[in-house]
């Protein structure tokens, strides 16, 4: 997306001109890197309908950008330089959208912008967690430990994402069949036989009554579904991007059943492992805490950790204003980080946490995928019977009558 600016250069001259950004605010942040004293930014163009579905089709998959975070990251421990890990990594890489943006990073890096810019230049490849480590990793000057870290963090990723992928191959085969029976019983099978019942006189059951209604009301009305679905779906997506939307999304993750607790279980998990690279790079305390709100991903946390940054500020332990926000943060969290602030070893106590919540996240996502399976096929299950009663049953009844 293009957008027009107004800045200053250092030396104070007028400097007017078009920068190429994802949002507004990737673009601030290109031209702070270049020196200059932003005055207005504005959108150039509006951006286009298709610009989403452009965005779907040129992704990177999870396994291409997990095998580049591991290559960067070996590169970075073998001492070799930025520029030329990022030239190394294009003559490495397969995928050729990912080919490009590295070439793009490359390009950037060398103009003099930080890593961190250059990545969220691309933010529909590089998550927003992804640029926050980075970015918390050149605060720090710890840029090879932080990008070790983001590979791990993938490879775990990547590793539950295939878990799941795996175990629900079956299930979504059985249910697309499923609601394809389903489609051809409403739309061919029960037209023909409701005349049959109608002459007859024959009591339907309930289930029956109910899907031959919606064949009914679907085969009239199917146009107008779809136009009102659409609609819906456009006014829903356009919702979810606005900063109300975002909130929303990210209270429902942490209030929702069972999957509540594991949204909260990576948040804590990432909010600890970013606060001891930070603290261990010699960040002041409060300053971590808010750098690691912005890491996690999730706003919610974000405004909790300014909260507790706030705090830490005012003179309060760190341990004791996390105890103020139990709903967020578990007992064990701000139990540990009393006894790392009591030791002074509060760096290491936040990555035993981290650790911990990640194991704990590996294992409840591992119970989860185990569950899904039974679960699906007993529902299934349920529905197949009642489908097929409320075609046996009137016909069962049709024949009794005679």
């Amino acid at each position: 997306m293009k957008f027009q600016y107004t800045a200053r250069t250092k030396q104070g001259e007028l400097q007017t001109g078009f920068v190429e950004s994802v949002n507004r605010e990737a673009a601030v942040n290109i031209l702070v890197g270049h020196d200059l004293f932003v005055l207005s930014v504005t959108a150039a163009e509006a951006p286009k309908w298709y610009e989403p579905f452009v965005n779907l089709l040129n992704r990177v998959k999870p396994n291409d950008l997990m095998i580049f975070t591991r290559q960067f990251a070996t590169l970075l421990e073998a001492k070799i330089s930025l520029g030329d890990s990022l030239r190394n990594l294009y003559r490495q890489t397969h995928n050729s959208i990912l080919k490009e943006v590295i070439s793009d990073i490359t390009s950037d890096v060398d103009s003099g912008l930080l890593l961190s810019q250059a990545l969220e230049k691309h933010s529909n490849i590089f998550s927003q967690f992804y640029v926050s480590m980075v970015r918390s990793a050149e605060v720090t000057g710890r840029l090879e430990e932080v990008v070790g870290f983001m590979a791990d963090y993938l490879e775990k990723e990547v590793g539950l994402l295939g878990r799941v992928r795996a175990a629900l191959i079956y299930p979504a085969v059985i249910v697309a069949l499923f609601v394809v029976v389903v489609g051809i019983m409403i739309g061919v099978v029960f037209p023909q036989l409701e005349p049959v019942f109608a002459e007859s006189n024959v009591q339907l059951p309930l289930v029956t009554q109910i899907l031959l209604g919606t064949g009914n009301f679907v085969a009239q009305w199917w146009l107008a579904l779809l136009i009102v679905l659409v609609v819906f779906a456009m006014i829903l997506y356009d919702y979810l991007q606005t900063a109300e939307g975002k909130i929303v999304v990210d209270e429902l993750r942490v209030r929702m059943p069972v999957l509540g607790e594991l949204y909260k279980k990576v948040y804590v998990a990432r909010f600890a492992e970013s606060s001891a690279v930070l603290i261990r790079g010699g960040i002041p305390i409060a300053q971590a805490l808010e750098i690691s709100g912005h890491t996690i991903g999730s706003i919610i946390y974000r405004d909790v950790l300014h909260e507790v940054a706030e705090a830490v500020r005012g003179g309060q332990l760190m341990s004791q204003a996390l105890a103020e926000h139990e709903e967020y943060f578990p007992p064990l969290v701000h139990q540990m980080v009393s006894v790392g602030e009591s030791t002074g070893k509060l760096e290491a106590l936040l990555s035993r946490i981290g650790a911990f919540y990640t194991r704990d996240v590996d294992t409840m996502v591992g119970n989860l995928v185990d569950l899904i399976q039974p679960a699906l096929m007993v529902v299934i299950g349920i529905l197949v019977g009642l489908l097929f009663a409320a075609v046996l049953l009137p016909i069962y009844n049709l024949a009794q009558s005679f």
